[in-house]
């Protein structure tokens, strides 16, 4: 099944990304070699009198087609027009950032995948590619084992009957000095294996001695999602996916800040090279993943790890012509920014996983 939803994960990010580039340069309803010839009559959406192939009021096409074959032909033509753009847009992504960057930014869009489409395809494919790896999985099966989340009911109640007596023999106060904090250190000892054997993360324990009351109305929901972290950290995963888009809302400012005294400069120019280096990023993990998977390739994921300020440093000083001096002091900021996006993202990310 796992290769089925990447396929579907896949697929499902280039349609969406074929959704959004058409409108991306090109005029509005329009696609190269399509619509030649003149239409005659009303156009069919908002009844302008045609005077090409396309309505030039609201740009749809003036002959419409009305069959199964003209679906198919629809799909296959955007699927195919995307892959056309976006050999020529990767390259530059990789090789020429910057330069890619610019370009965009100052009007040169048709020949190039928008940033939004690209964004949206190497986001759904880096979780597709992460779910067929396996990235991730370490962490249920190595943090949560199978073993801990069974309960056995003979073992719980002999550990509390335990725990119980342990209460009895600190309340009589008979042991003193050593022995006393031996049976404090038994008590705790005893205490943590009840909570691994009922299936237990141990953070509500620890909450607890921290004197937060989980059964409190404003705790219950955190109390209950720390008893299934399995859940919780899935719920973490969906909402990456599903609110991956924020980053580039939370590094807007930062970008700002880093050029708030040039003011050629807009915000909108910030988010196109934000949404492209995302969508570089989005790739370099696509890569480290897939190498993860070779035993002959796997060390390179370490080399891989200087790829990104590289990349940074060489957006940077092409999208904005910078010198060599001030694109180095910007690139340190920004992985600094970028540390800080990310905390701010994965904290957000728990706070939906605990509340949702």
């Amino acid at each position: 099944m796992g290769e089925v939803e990447t396929g579907g994960d896949i697929v499902a990010g280039g349609l969406l990304a074929c959704a959004i580039e058409p409108s991306a340069g090109e005029g509005r309803g329009q696609r190269p070699g399509h619509g030649a010839g003149h239409a005659h009559g009303l156009c069919l959406n908002c009844g302008t009198a045609l005077i090409g192939a396309h309505c030039h009021r609201c740009g749809q096409a003036g002959h419409i087609h009305r069959t199964l074959h003209s679906v198919g032909h629809d799909l296959l033509h955007g699927v195919f027009h995307f892959e056309g753009k976006i050999w020529d847009t990767l390259p530059m992504l990789v090789a020429r950032p910057g330069a890619l960057t610019r370009r965009y930014v100052e009007g040169e869009r048709a020949r190039f995948v928008s940033p939004l489409a690209l964004f949206l395809f190497t986001m759904f494919l880096m979780f597709a590619v992460f779910g067929w790896a396996g990235v991730g999985s370490w962490m249920q099966e190595e943090t949560f084992p199978e073993h801990i989340v069974k309960v056995d009911a003979g073992d719980a109640e002999r550990l509390q009957a335990r725990i119980a007596a342990l209460d009895r023999e600190i309340a009589r106060g008979d042991t003193k000095g050593q022995a006393a904090r031996g049976l404090q250190i038994e008590r705790y000892a005893v205490e943590q294996e009840l909570a691994v054997v009922q299936g237990h993360s141990g953070i509500p324990a620890m909450l607890r001695r921290l004197g937060v009351q989980l059964e409190d109305n404003g705790y219950k929901k955190l109390g209950h999602k720390l008893q299934n972290p399995e859940l919780l950290l899935y719920k973490i995963k969906s909402s990456s996916y599903k609110y991956s888009w924020a980053l580039i809302p939370l590094s807007l400012p930062f970008m700002w800040m880093l050029f708030a005294w040039r003011r050629q400069y807009r915000m909108y120019d910030h988010a196109i090279f934000v949404i492209y280096s995302i969508s570089f990023m989005n790739l370099l993990f696509v890569v480290m993943a897939l190498f993860s998977l070779s035993p002959l390739l796997s060390w390179l994921d370490a080399w891989l790890l200087l790829v990104p300020p590289i990349h940074m440093f060489a957006q940077l000083k092409g999208a904005y012509r910078l010198r060599t001096f001030s694109a180095a002091w910007r690139t340190v900021a920004l992985l600094f920014v970028t540390a800080v996006v990310l905390s701010i993202f994965v904290s957000l990310l728990v706070v939906l996983g605990v509340m949702g």
